[in-house]
C-alpha cells in the first residue's frame, strides 16, 4: 500500500471504503429506481448486490490504469498525454468488462435476484457519468497532494538556503570580527592589565553565543541583547567615544523573540558603510516601537568608498523573519538616518516553522 500511495499521490482506502457502496446505492437507484415501489429495502438490497459487483470490478480495473500511467508518466509535462490515454484506456476498459459481464454474469444474477434488466443506454450514460467523476476525484487529489509536496519541498528549500547563509554570515564573523578584536586587545594589554581581561572574557562570551545558536531558528531578546551588549563592549575598545550605542528595551519585552544575530548585523553594517569619527561619531538606537517593532536607528554618513557588500545580511534577516511571522522587516532610509524595524515575535507565532 506504501508504494501505491506514493503512485497515487495519497492512500485511497478511505475513498474506496466510501466510494463503493456510494457508488453502488447511486446505480441502483437510478437502474432500478422503478423496482422499489414495493418490498423498498429488499429490491433495493438485492439490486445493490448487482449493483455492488459491477463497482467492484469497474473500481479495481481503473484503479489499476491509473496506477499503470503514472508510473509510466510520473511528471507534471506527461499530465496531458496521461489524462488523454486514461479516458481511453478506462472508455476500453468499460466497454470490455461491460461486454464480458454481459456475456457470462448479468442474465444469471438478474433471473436469480428476480431483477428486470435496467434500460443499456441508460445505464451506460449513468456509469460513464459516475465513472469519469471518480476520475476527476482521483486526479483532484492527486494534483493538490503533489502540490502541497512542492510547496513543502520549496520551503525546504528555503529554509536550507537560509541556514547556510546563516552559516556563512557566523563564518564572516569570525575571522573577520577576530582580527580586528585581537589587534585591539594588542593595544590593551602593555596598557591595562585588567581590561585586557575583561575584553578577553567579553570576547570569549560572543563566540560562545555565535556557537550556541547554531541550530536555533529563534532567540529570546534578552539573550540577544546580553550577547549585543558583549558585541558592543569590543567595539567601544575600539573605536571609543566614537561610537555610541544605547540601548532602551523594557523589561517585559525581553521574552519576545528575535532571529539570532539579527542585531549584530545591522550594528555592523552601521559600522560598514558609515563615518566614524571624533568629528562624526556614529550613534546607534536600539529601541522598541509600538510595543510590537524592535528599531534599530543609526545617523547616516555614508563613507565617501565604501567596501563591497555582500548585500547578504539585511536580506538573510529579511527571509528567517518571513518564516516566522507574516509582519514584514521594514527599512527606512532618510538624508538624516537610517532605520530598520524588526518584528517582534509573540511564542505563538509560526514558531514551529
Amino acid at each position: 500500500m506504501g508504494k501505491t500511495k506514493e503512485i497515487l499521490g495519497f492512500d485511497d482506502r478511505w475513498l474506496m471504503l466510501l466510494g463503493i457502496p456510494g457508488a453502488s446505492f447511486l446505480v441502483s437507484a437510478l437502474m432500478f429506481g422503478d423496482q422499489f415501489e414495493q418490498n423498498v429495502f429488499y429490491n433495493l438490497s438485492k439490486c445493490s448486490l448487482v449493483s455492488i459487483s459491477y463497482t467492484i470490478i469497474f473500481w479495481f480495473s481503473f484503479r489499476q490504469i491509473f496506477i499503470e500511467l503514472r508510473k509510466r508518466y510520473p511528471s507534471v509535462e506527461d499530465s496531458v498525454k496521461r489524462i488523454t490515454l486514461q479516458v481511453i484506456l478506462v472508455l476500453i476498459a468499460y466497454f470490455v468488462i461491460k461486454f464480458l459481464m454481459e456475456l457470462f454474469v448479468e442474465d444469471y444474477l438478474h433471473s436469480l435476484l428476480g431483477l428486470l434488466k435496467p434500460h443499456n443506454i441508460a445505464m451506460t450514460l449513468a456509469s460513464l457519468t459516475l465513472t469519469f467523476f471518480i476520475i476527476a476525484v482521483y486526479e483532484s487529489v492527486f494534483f493538490y497532494s503533489r502540490l502541497q509536496k512542492s510547496i513543502v519541498e520549496k520551503e525546504q528549500l528555503e529554509r536550507e538556503n537560509i541556514q547556510s547563509q546563516l552559516e556563512g554570515l557566523k563564518n564572516q564573523v569570525n575571522p573577520h570580527f577576530l582580527f580586528n578584536s585581537l589587534n585591539t586587545l594588542t593595544y590593551i594589554i602593555p596598557e591595562d592589565q585588567k581590561l585586557a581581561v575583561r575584553f578577553v572574557q567579553q570576547l570569549s562570551k560572543v563566540y560562545r553565543y555565535i556557537l550556541e545558536i547554531r541550530d536555533r531558528k529563534l532567540i529570546c531578546l534578552s539573550e540577544e541583547l546580553d550577547f549585543l551588549k558583549s558585541y558592543v563592549f569590543l567595539l567601544k575598545e575600539r573605536f571609543g567615544d566614537n561610537l555610541k550605542v544605547e540601548i532602551e528595551i523594557p523589561e517585559r519585552f525581553l521574552s519576545k523573540k528575535v532571529v539570532p544575530l539579527s542585531l549584530q548585523i545591522l550594528i555592523e553594517n552601521a559600522i560598514k558603510h558609515n563615518v566614524i569619527s571624533s568629528l562624526k561619531p556614529l550613534k546607534i538606537d536600539v529601541s522598541i516601537e509600538n510595543g510590537q517593532k524592535l528599531i534599530v536607528k543609526n545617523n547616516l554618513q555614508k563613507k565617501n568608498q565604501v567596501m563591497n557588500s555582500t548585500k547578504v545580511g539585511l536580506q538573510n534577516i529579511k527571509n528567517r523573519y518571513s518564516f516566522f511571522s507574516d509582519q514584514k522587516v521594514e527599512v527606512f532610509a532618510t538624508a538624516e538616518s537610517f532605520v530598520v524595524s524588526l518584528p517582534l515575535i509573540e511564542i505563538d507565532e509560526k514558531v514551529s516553522a
